[in-house]
């Protein structure tokens, strides 16, 4: 494959993930704060893309590599957090304040902030949650920006 048929699989990939994520959003299932985290490097990656497709060189596909590699990292990290095999954001965990800042009424308001834990698991697809499954593709996708670095063309 040339640079530019892996550089639109890797940046595709990264859309896909994101349109992935805002469709569970739809569904219901609200992002927590590190499952927001590991969206941005996916925007980032998408951005990078585009531009890798206007100018010469592989120093962008670097770029996409590093940016699917953050994600990747935070994923897997995220989905430590809700094995339990490690600590988590005190903010966003059961084990810390994640509720310190919110009034009596805002706990129990229908209406009041969605509050979603970062160490819960809301759904899953082969006991891998969705911060698993996005750490797992997000590394694949390295794969792939590495291979449009490397490739002619």
């Amino acid at each position: 494959m040339t640079r530019r048929q892996l550089t639109i699989l890797a940046a595709g990939g990264s859309a896909a993930l994101l349109a992935g994520a805002y469709f569970f959003q739809m569904l219901g299932y609200a992002p927590c704060k590190m499952c927001l985290w590991q969206r941005w490097p996916h925007v980032a990656a998408v951005a990078i893309g585009v531009g890798a497709l206007f100018v010469p060189g592989a120093a962008l596909s670097w770029l996409g590599a590093l940016a699917a590699a953050v994600t990747g990292g935070i994923g897997i990290y995220h989905a430590g957090v809700e094995q339990r095999w490690w600590e988590g954001p005190v903010s966003c965990t059961q084990a810390g304040g994640g509720v310190s800042g919110l009034s009596g009424s805002d706990l129990l308001s229908l209406d009041g902030p969605a509050l979603v834990l970062c160490d819960q698991i809301s759904w899953s697809f082969l006991n891998l949650s969705m911060a698993a499954w996005n750490g797992i593709l997000s590394l694949a996708l390295v794969a792939v920006w590495v291979a449009a670095a490397r490739a002619r063309g």
